[in-house]
């Protein structure tokens, strides 16, 4: 009898967290075990997936208010990193340096990604029910548009355009002397020479992730859950669903443009033109793969789901290089993290039947 407890406990256990959830997280736990067996530091490859998590996270929680409110997977995130772009480089522009010169950046970027994100919202409104196609194209237009717009603002910042111009901004500028690794170096632990906890990362994240935890059990938030579950009840109900379903997508767009910032901040580069073209599929991969679903989504599965994809994407390359002595890590990193973008899509596909 106790048996049949044990067995029923581990089948609850593995129905609520996930058997794909699972299976990627052993094998995330195997690429660690094999490391130091084919030349891989432990410590290294454990920081860069910290680091890689704490870049990513931001930008993965964006996802959750569109859900919420039944406005689907945000693949027009592009809108919000443009917003965060825009801000980065007006903080440069203006020569604002160290915390300061991020602070500023989210200063800048807060009413582009305002504006963006309510013009998002009006459109969303419009095409109920192909809100992730349209979405795409809103991304894929936004990003081409800005390449044009890269070439004509008066940027004038030396470090930041094309030099035998002296007009135009460069396709990658470098955060150092700005706003690099602000929030890296933050309360950093050190704990060996090889591996470094980016602590400031993981605050910055846990306080926005908290916000928008406190916020979807507020009045609004739950009003927000309503619309995404039943907007028909939810219209019964007294409650404004295009309002509620625009403020999602506002709130989206500002962390997406937040989560870029964090981004720029570790990688050290503003990558500008065709950079941002793709940024939103890793997004909707983490928190799909993390357990979410195209209408429910929680901060767990942002976590979790950001932590496997990136640490398959960090972990994968180095160990296969390592075992096959030939350098296609970009090759490998290609084929991994396309593999998990179809497998979270075809996931998405399932949920919605």
């Amino acid at each position: 009898m106790n048996m049949q407890k044990v067995i029923s406990a581990v089948q609850h256990a593995v129905k609520s967290f996930g058997l794909p959830r699972i299976i990627i997280g052993l094998f995330l736990l195997l690429l660690f075990i094999a490391a130091p067996f084919v030349g891989v530091n432990i410590g290294t490859s454990l920081s860069d997936t910290l680091n890689r998590f704490g870049m990513n996270a931001v930008m993965v929680l964006a996802m959750v208010p569109m859900i919420h409110s039944g406005c689907g997977l945000n693949f027009g995130l592009p809108l919000g990193i443009i917003a965060g772009l825009l801000g980065g480089t007006l903080s440069m522009q203006c020569n604002f340096t160290g915390p300061a010169s991020f602070a500023m950046a989210i200063l800048f970027a807060t009413p582009f990604a305002v504006i963006l994100g309510w013009g998002y919202g009006q459109l969303l409104n419009k095409v109920k029910g192909g809100e992730m196609m349209i979405a795409t194209y809103v991304g894929f237009s936004s990003v081409a548009f800005m390449c044009i717009m890269w070439l004509l603002l008066p940027y004038s910042n030396p470090t930041m355009v094309w030099g035998y111009s002296g007009s135009g901004l460069r396709t990658t500028i470098s955060t150092e002397g700005y706003y690099l690794h602000v929030l890296n170096n933050f309360l950093s632990i050190r704990l060996t020479d090889h591996l470094t906890i980016p602590t400031g990362m993981f605050i910055f994240f846990g306080i926005l992730a908290l916000a928008i935890w406190a916020f979807l059990h507020t009045k609004t938030g739950t009003a927000m859950t309503a619309v995404g579950s039943n907007p028909v009840f939810a219209r019964a109900s007294g409650i404004n669903v295009d309002r509620v379903r625009t403020l999602s997508v506002v709130m989206s767009t500002w962390l997406g443009a937040l989560g870029i910032l964090v981004y720029q901040q570790s990688f050290g580069f503003i990558q500008l033109y065709m950079g941002p073209f793709y940024m939103a599929l890793p997004a909707v991969s983490a928190i799909l793969i993390g357990g979410a679903s195209v209408n429910k989504a929680t901060i767990t599965n942002v976590i979790v789901g950001t932590f496997l994809f990136q640490g398959i994407l960090t972990m994968t390359p180095s160990v296969m290089n390592s075992m096959i002595h030939t350098d296609m890590s970009e090759v490998i990193r290609i084929i991994v993290s396309n593999g998990m973008i179809l497998y979270a899509l075809t996931r998405k596909t399932e949920a919605v039947r």
